[in-house]
Order: structure tokens, then C-alpha cells, then sequence
């Protein structure tokens, strides 16, 4: 789909028209149809909505009632009779997988509801505005109409597809058969779609299937309704409501509350922390070695920062000038070693008297890296001996004479290395 073009902004495009598109000014990267700018957002996002769950509402429950049709018409020439498993379990296959693939499809834009419980239900933990809900329930009913009407005149037969209680079922157990099933739709709901995680995308396979067991559970006493919209749009298109109607408005409803109250139990009690980590794929603990290898990383290089470029490290340790503060003086500053090895401070920084007879070993940017005296204004880089620092073993200690004595020789030999000009024993050593 990655060749498909964004929808165009004409209504629509026929042969030889060429598509234009447009952006929302208020809304960057939103599409807006001619003539309907003038809608605030806010309008426009309920419309869509009651729109989708419209929709959606009236192909859940089309192809679910169409299926329910077929299972519940008898052969020609043939007694009604109980349902068998095969028909139950192909009524609940019906309704689990229409409203998976109907989420799938309408999450985007309503949410996929399609079920005044459940919406009642995110009303109550505040995932939608209560106005909003009961626009959408609205809308969720009247394409629950239009599912009903549509299969009644485009199939043979009379509709065959009310939820009623089988012989022997009461009514106090219909509403409590409703509320437990519906309880758990619901709370596969929260859990897979408003609790955000790695695997939201895939809400609507779980969602299916937990439709899909509540009405193996449920079909065969109470019809399996777990919605009022399902219950209320095929007796509106007969006419026919019988005196238990009401339980599969009261069933559902009880459910939803059901659900709320253990959904807001464990987010209360911080759920997360009883499992941690149940949503991560290793990557996490990957991801930190990463940082503690960049992090040490950095650390090198900001030692390597404080060498002469050579990547070795100082000699001597660093200078601290103040082991006690100076009185009168907030910020002292550090003294400045000069070229010609005079050392200055800033103006009423540091006495010189507090100063050293001579500056330790401190590499600094632009200097020899040695501690040697009698230097030329003008003065060569440090010539690396046979047998200097950078060729011994690390591990053997560096004495102070052997230093003193490769720099006194570095200077008075003559040019550096670099300049090409010094004998093939100097080049060894490197």
C-alpha cells in the first residue's frame, strides 16, 4: 500500500481529472473535504465518530446476524429443532471474527465500539466524555437497526435471529449470564485497547475471541447477545419485544460495572508492578549495556581530551594550586603558563608567593608534554627516544631521571621526528 496516494481533495476523481489534496491550516497533515472548514474540530471529530460506529455498528452485525440466519433455518421439509453444537459454535464464530475484523478496520476511526455497554463502560473510567458516549450509543443503535433491516429483506425467510432464554432459564439467570460474559468482553477491552502496550495493534484478534468464547459460554441459554444494540435492532425490525427484553439492556449494563470496578481494583493496587516487564522483548536491558558502553566511552574520551594528542596520560598528576581558599577572593583562577615559561595570573588571583618554584608536568594544548628546562622561545616538539615511554611496556614503572634525560636529549638533538630530518635511531622509536 505504500504506492497508494493520500485521498484527494475533489469529492471525487475521475478519468483525466488530476488529483489535488489539500491540508487542514489548524491541523497539519489532516485532510479536510471542500465546504466543511467551516466545522470547529471538535464537531468534526464527533460526526466522524458516530459516523464510524454507525458503520461499523451495522457490518458487525450484518454479517453476524446473516450468519445467524443461516444457522437457525432449518432444511426444507424439516421440524425445528434445539440447536446443535456444530450451529452454536458456528453462530459464535460468526459474531467473534465480524467483530475482529471490524474493529480492525474502524479503530481508527470511532474506536470500534459498537456496543452501548462498552461505551457506558469508557465513560465510566473517563476514556470518553459522557456526551460523546451517548451520541455514539445512539449511533450504535440505529445501525444495529439497519443490520437487522438489511438482513430481513435481503435473505429468504423470515429474520431468525432474536436472542431469547432456552426452556428452563430464568430471568435471574439470563441477566447474570448477560453481565458475566459481557464483564469479561469488556475487560478484554480495557485491558488490550485503553491499557496502551506493545501489542495494542493486535486489541482486536484478542477482543474477537473474547466475544467469540462468551458466546460459546452464552448463545445457547441467553442467545449470547453481551449487547443491547443486538438485542434491541432485530425486535424493533419484527416488532416483537418479549416481556425479559429488558434483560439484555440490565445484563450488559451490570457487566460494564463489573468490569469498571476491577479494572479501577487493580489500577489502584498498580498492577504493573506485580508483573514487571511482562511487555518487554529484551530489548530494554540491551539498550542499557548500550548506554553504559557509550557512557564509559565518553569518559575516555574526555581523558584522551586532556592529553597533548598523543593519547598518553599525564606523567605527573594535575596541579591544584588552592588546597585552602583565599581569603577576599570568590573565583581564583588558575595560573597561565607562557611560552617562554614566565607564569602569570589574573589580576588579584593568587599571590605568587602561593605559586610553585616551577609548574608540574600538566600537558597543555600546543606544548612539548615534558618536564624539562631551558626552552627556547621557539622550541621542537619532544623527540621519542629508543626505549622512551610510548615503546616500553606500560606496565613498567616511568622514573623521573629517564625522563629528565630523554627530554634534555630531545631538545638538543635537533629536529623532531615529524620534520623527517632525524636519523634512523630516532625513527625506530616509533
Amino acid at each position: 500500500m505504500n504506492n497508494v496516494n493520500r485521498p484527494a481533495e475533489s469529492f471525487m476523481v475521475f478519468p483525466g481529472m488530476k488529483a489535488t489534496y489539500t491540508e487542514d491550516p489548524n491541523r497539519p497533515g489532516e485532510k479536510r473535504l471542500p465546504g466543511f472548514s467551516w466545522l470547529p474540530n471538535r464537531v468534526r471529530h464527533l460526526i466522524i465518530s458516530m459516523l464510524g460506529e454507525f458503520v461499523g455498528t451495522a457490518l458487525f452485525l450484518t454479517f453476524a446476524f446473516a450468519a445467524t440466519q443461516v444457522a437457525n433455518t432449518p432444511p426444507n421439509d424439516s421440524i425445528d429443532s434445539p440447536a446443535s453444537t456444530s450451529t452454536l459454535l458456528y453462530i459464535s464464530l460468526a459474531f467473534g471474527f465480524s467483530l475482529l475484523v471490524n474493529v480492525w478496520i474502524f479503530f481508527r476511526i470511532s474506536g470500534g465500539l459498537f456496543n452501548p455497554a462498552v461505551s457506558v463502560a469508557l465513560a465510566l473510567v473517563g476514556a470518553i466524555g459522557w456526551a460523546k458516549a451517548f451520541l455514539l450509543i445512539i449511533a450504535q443503535i440505529v445501525g444495529a437497526i439497519a443490520a437487522a433491516a438489511v438482513v430481513s429483506g435481503l435473505l429468504p425467510g423470515p429474520l431468525a435471529v432474536r436472542t431469547t432464554l432456552s426452556d428452563g432459564v430464568s430471568v435471574t439467570r439470563g441477566v447474570f449470564i448477560e453481565a458475566l460474559c459481557t464483564a469479561e468482553l469488556i475487560f478484554a477491552i480495557f485491558m488490550l485497547a485503553a491499557e496502551k502496550h506493545r501489542a495494542t495493534f493486535l486489541a482486536p484478534i484478542g477482543i474477537g475471541l473474547a466475544l467469540f468464547i462468551a458466546e460459546l459460554a452464552a448463545v445457547f441459554f441467553t442467545g449470547g447477545s453481551l449487547n443491547p444494540a443486538r438485542s434491541f435492532g432485530p425486535d424493533v425490525v419484527l416488532g416483537t419485544f418479549d416481556g425479559y427484553h429488558w434483560i439484555y439492556w440490565i445484563g450488559p449494563l451490570i457487566g460494564a460495572v463489573i468490569a469498571v470496578l476491577f479494572y479501577r481494583l487493580i489500577k489502584f493496587l498498580e498492577y504493573e508492578t506485580a508483573n514487571p516487564g511482562a511487555d518487554d522483548d529484551g530489548r530494554e536491558i540491551q539498550y542499557d549495556d548500550r548506554y553504559a558502553e557509550e557512557e564509559a566511552r565518553t569518559s575516555r574520551r574526555a581523558v584522551r581530551a586532556t592529553t597533548d594528542g598523543t593519547h598518553e596520560p599525564d606523567l605527573l598528576p594535575p596541579f591544584h594550586p588552592l588546597n585552602r581558599p583565599v581569603s577576599g577572593l570568590q573565583k581564583p583562577s588558575l595560573p597561565r603558563y607562557h611560552m617562554n615559561g614566565d607564569v602569570s595570573t589574573e589580576l588579584g588571583a593568587i599571590p605568587l608567593s602561593d605559586l610553585p618554584n616551577k609548574p608540574s608536568a600538566t600537558f597543555q594544548h600546543g606544548g612539548d608534554g615534558h618536564y624539562s628546562i631551558d626552552h627556547p622561545n621557539e622550541r621542537p616538539r619532544a623527540q621519542h627516544l629508543p626505549g622512551s615511554y610510548s615503546t616500553r611496556s606500560r606496565s613498567q614503572p616511568y622514573s623521573e631521571s629517564h625522563y629528565d634525560d630523554a627530554s634534555e636529549q630531545s631538545y638538543r638533538s635537533g629536529p623532531s621526528v615529524e620534520s623527517g630530518d632525524s636519523d634512523s635511531s630516532s625513527r625506530s622509536g616509533f
